[in-house]
């Protein structure tokens, strides 16, 4: 996957064909051989978000499953535009608005994850960035930085 830099040797990492960041912040920031992924959801480049309809009243249905799918795969492109993988995170952060969630997000991140996976600590929040999201998450992943594999060697 291409990728893009805000600042070449940050270690700051803005990635092609994902949502922009609704501020002035990366999609990941690597420290070393740690990569540190930004706050992400389920919002689509073209700013609408995956499990999120709407009917012609305006009702909206929202759907935990399918956000958390989104959100994951999400994930897993950010973490291979720095060289890894689902595999490489080592701690998850989840923020989901309503717990009654809780069973519908941990029934899809277990087809992801299992007990071997990374630590994991989930948390109830007031409110998302839209009304239209159930969920975000937040991971860091240990990515070995090889000088061969990018040039962000050092940084």
């Amino acid at each position: 996957m291409s990728r893009e830099r805000s600042e070449p040797m940050s270690g700051a990492i803005l990635v092609e064909g994902k949502a922009k960041p609704r501020g002035r912040f990366p999609h990941l920031k690597r420290a070393g051989d740690l990569v540190f992924v930004s706050g992400t959801s389920s919002r689509r480049p073209d700013g609408t978000f995956a499990g999120a309809t709407a009917d012609a009243m305006g009702v909206t249905d929202l759907d935990i499953r399918e956000q958390t799918r989104a959100v994951i795969e999400n994930v897993r492109d950010i973490l291979r535009a720095a060289g890894g993988d689902l595999s490489d995170v080592v701690n998850v952060t989840t923020y989901l608005v309503n717990m009654n969630d809780f069973g519908g997000y941990n029934e899809v991140y277990g087809t992801y994850f299992d007990e071997s996976g990374p630590a994991r600590t989930t948390v109830a929040v007031h409110q998302l960035p839209h009304p239209h999201l159930l969920i975000e998450i937040s991971c860091v992943a240990h990515i070995p930085n090889s000088p061969h594999s990018s040039k962000e060697a050092g940084a």
